[in-house]
C-alpha cells in the first residue's frame, strides 16, 4: 500500500502549503502574526492531518483526521477569500490556490465517503491513478 507520501491527496496538500507560504511572503509586514500565521498554520494542517490519519490503526481514526484536513481546507479557503478581498493576493494566485483547495476537498470527501462505507480497504496512491 505504501506510505502517506505516496498519496496523491497528501502530495497536493504539500503543494498547496508551499503555494500558501510563497503567496504570504508578499503580505504586509503587520499581517505576519495575524493572517499570515493563520493561513500558513491551516495550510500545513492539511497534509499533516492526512499523514497522521494514515498512520493510525483504524478506519475510524483515519476518517477523523481526514475530516480535520477537510475542515482546514474550508478554513484556508475562507482566509484566502479575505486575503483576496483585502488585495493581499492577486487574482491569478488566488485562483491557483482556490483550484487546488477544491481538488483536495473533493478527494478528501471521496476518501471519507469510501472509508466510512467500507468501500476501500486500502488508500490508493498516485501510482494507482486514483486518490
Amino acid at each position: 500500500m505504501g506510505t502517506f507520501k505516496d498519496l496523491l491527496v497528501w502530495k497536493k496538500g504539500m503543494e498547496l502549503a508551499k503555494l500558501v507560504y510563497q503567496c504570504t511572503s508578499d503580505f504586509p509586514v503587520e499581517e505576519r502574526f495575524g493572517l499570515v500565521a493563520q493561513l500558513r498554520r491551516c495550510a500545513v494542517s492539511i497534509p499533516s492531518n492526512i499523514a497522521e490519519g494514515f498512520g493510525r490503526c483504524t478506519d475510524k481514526d483515519l476518517v477523523h483526521f481526514l475530516y480535520m484536513a477537510l475542515g482546514s481546507c474550508n478554513e484556508l479557503e475562507t482566509q484566502m477569500i479575505l486575503s483576496y478581498d483585502l488585495s493581499f493576493v492577486d487574482s491569478g494566485r488566488f485562483r491557483e490556490i482556490e483550484i487546488l483547495i477544491n481538488e483536495i476537498t473533493k478527494i478528501l470527501g471521496s476518501l471519507i465517503y469510501r472509508r466510512k462505507n467500507g468501500l476501500d480497504t486500502n488508500v490508493r496512491t498516485e501510482n494507482d491513478k486514483t486518490v
